[in-house]
């Protein structure tokens, strides 16, 4: 008989991740496992994926690494941590960049510039906090309840009430009983 003791998986985390896309793929692999092992709900865990992905993708593409290193040669850092409260915070931190971070507005073919868009979909808020050597955080709070209405309700437009969309219907020349059709 073999005695199976249960490991407790901390509900924080924080490491570092190569600038560049290597690490980020390792990054997320990392969050879902130990955020589903804690009991965090699986939509909770998505959110927090895709968030921690933009996040890393946007410090590698307009973020130095920490440290006085050139692009490429060295990490940024990245954190979750569920509070007592059941609030999960996600931060990515990297050496600064010659913008801030903000919401752009894409070109509909535009390949980028969504992130920070998707991320505003997702989070209950989100922000940006400098570091005294240069390094900026942007940090993240999704809620780890159950969430009111899913990213398609969130992003979409807001949905046609169909028992009243189709009221002038009976002024239309086609589709009455004397049109000619046969009542089809």
């Amino acid at each position: 008989m073999a005695l199976v003791m249960a490991q407790k998986v901390p509900t924080s985390s924080c490491m570092a991740v190569p600038h560049g896309p290597a690490g980020v793929g390792q990054a997320r692999h990392r969050m879902r496992e130990q955020l589903r092992t804690s009991g965090v709900s699986e939509t909770v865990v998505d959110d927090a994926v895709l968030i921690l992905s933009e996040l890393l993708s946007n410090a590698c593409r307009h973020g130095r690494p920490l440290g006085s290193r050139e692009v490429g040669e060295g990490d940024i850092q990245c954190a979750w941590q569920v509070d007592k409260a059941g609030r999960l915070t996600v931060e990515v931190t990297d050496g600064g960049g010659p913008t801030r971070p903000v919401p752009a507005t894409p070109s509909v073919t535009a390949h980028g510039g969504r992130g920070l868009n998707i991320i505003s979909a997702l989070a209950q808020e989100w922000g940006v906090r400098d570091g005294a050597a240069g390094e900026v955080t942007v940090w993240v709070l999704v809620a780890s309840g159950h969430r009111l209405d899913d990213f398609a309700t969130r992003v979409a437009p807001p949905l046609l009430d169909f028992m009243t969309a189709f009221d002038d219907l009976e002024s239309c020349p086609l589709g009455g009983p004397d049109d000619g059709l046969g009542g089809l």
